[in-house]
C-alpha cells in the first residue's frame, strides 16, 4: 500500500490484524421475508443452506411477549404458539430467500403437525436461542418456481432437540390469487370492511389475561363459540389481510380446549395436527366447535376443534393439552 503524494519508494506500514476479530453481530432477517410489518414481531435471526433442500434457520424468543404468553401457572414457560409462529415465519423466509419466490406471491397454509417436550419450554435468565433444521420435500414447481412445498423440522434449544414438526403450504402467483379470491382478494378493502368483533367470553373461560387477546365469543350450545376476529389486534393482525389468519385459528384451538374445562390449568398445547381446508372470511360468522377426544396419556387431554362457516368445514385441528 502507498499513500498518494508520498515519496515513490516510501512504503506505508500495513495495519496489524487484530488477534481476535469481533464477533458477527446478531440481527433479525428482514421483516418482508417473514410477512411481518413490525420488526418486534420478527423471531428469525438468520438462515443458511446446509445441503440440497436442507437448511439451518436460527431464531430468538424474547423472555416476555405481548401476546405469546401463558396465563397464571404458565408465567415461567414459553407459549407453544410462539413455536408455531416461528414455523409460520420459516416458510416465507425460505420461499423468498432460498427458492426465489418474488414478493407479492401469496402463501397458503395447508397442514401443520407438531409435538414438543413441555419441559424444554421453561424460561431462563436470557432469551432462548432456537435452531431449526429444515428439510424441504415434495416440492412442486411451475416455471422454475415452487407452487407447493412440505417441510420437516427438528427444533433445538441451546443445541438440545425438543420439538419436531411437518408443514405444507402452497405458493400462489398474484394472477392466480386474484382468480381464486375474486373481489375478496382486495386486502385493503376487505380488511377495512371487516365487522367489529362480538363481545368476548370471560378471561377465565379463554385462559387469557387480557380481554383483547380472546378470540372466542358466546354462542348457543355447549362446546360452541363464535370466532372473534379483532382486526385491531397488534399481533394477530400485524398488517391488512383479506381473510382470518391461520395463527388466529390455532389460538382458537387453544382457547376452546381451555373453555371446555375452564377450571383446569392443563392447557399447554404440546402437540397439534391442523388442516386448513378453506379461507375463513370476515363477512359471515364462523363457529368454533370443540369436543374432548379420548386419550391414554396420563395427565393429558385431547380436544378436536372445528371451524365451520356457512355450514362448511373450514379448519380442523386435534390437540393434546397438558399441565405445566
Amino acid at each position: 500500500m502507498r499513500v498518494q503524494g508520498a515519496a515513490r519508494d516510501t512504503p506505508v506500514p500495513e495495519r496489524p490484524v487484530p488477534a481476535h476479530r469481533p464477533q458477527r453481530l446478531t440481527t433479525t432477517v428482514p421483516r418482508e421475508y417473514v410477512h411481518r410489518a413490525a420488526l418486534s414481531e420478527v423471531f428469525l435471526t438468520g438462515w443458511e443452506a446446509v445441503g440440497d433442500d436442507t437448511f439451518k434457520v436460527t431464531a430468538q424468543w424474547p423472555r416476555c411477549h405481548g401476546f405469546y404468553e401463558l396465563h397464571e401457572s404458565g408465567q415461567g414457560s414459553y407459549d407453544p404458539l410462539m413455536l408455531c409462529e416461528t414455523f409460520r415465519q420459516t416458510f416465507p423466509l425460505l420461499s423468498h430467500a432460498a427458492y426465489g419466490v418474488p414478493f407479492g406471491h401469496q402463501l397458503t397454509w395447508h397442514h401443520l403437525r407438531y409435538t414438543l417436550d413441555p419441559r424444554a419450554m421453561a424460561l431462563a435468565a436470557v432469551p432462548a436461542e432456537i435452531e431449526l433444521r429444515v428439510r424441504c420435500f415434495d416440492i412442486r414447481y411451475r416455471r422454475d418456481l415452487p407452487i407447493a412445498m412440505s417441510m420437516s423440522v427438528e427444533v433445538l434449544r441451546d443445541g438440545t432437540p425438543f420439538a419436531t414438526a411437518t408443514t405444507r403450504f402452497g405458493v400462489l402467483a398474484p394472477a392466480v390469487y386474484r382468480r381464486l379470491r375474486g373481489t375478496r382478494g382486495d386486502a385493503q378493502r376487505v380488511f377495512a370492511a371487516a365487522p367489529p368483533p362480538p363481545p368476548p367470553v370471560t378471561r377465565a373461560s379463554a385462559g387469557r389475561s387480557r380481554r383483547q387477546d380472546i378470540v372466542l365469543a358466546h354462542a348457543p350450545g355447549p362446546g360452541r363459540w363464535r370466532l372473534r376476529a379483532d382486526t385491531t389486534h397488534p399481533v394477530l393482525f400485524d398488517h391488512a389481510v383479506d381473510h382470518v389468519p391461520g395463527m388466529l385459528l390455532l389460538e382458537a384451538v387453544r382457547q376452546a380446549g381451555h373453555a371446555l374445562r375452564p377450571g383446569d390449568d392443563s392447557r399447554m398445547p404440546v402437540s397439534m395436527e391442523a388442516v386448513f381446508h378453506h379461507y375463513v372470511e370476515f363477512d359471515s360468522p364462523c363457529w368454533i366447535e370443540a369436543e374432548p377426544v379420548p386419550t391414554d396419556a396420563p395427565g393429558a387431554r385431547d380436544v378436536r376443534v372445528d371451524a365451520v362457516q356457512q355450514g362448511r368445514l373450514m379448519f380442523r385441528a386435534t390437540s393434546t393439552l397438558t399441565g405445566l
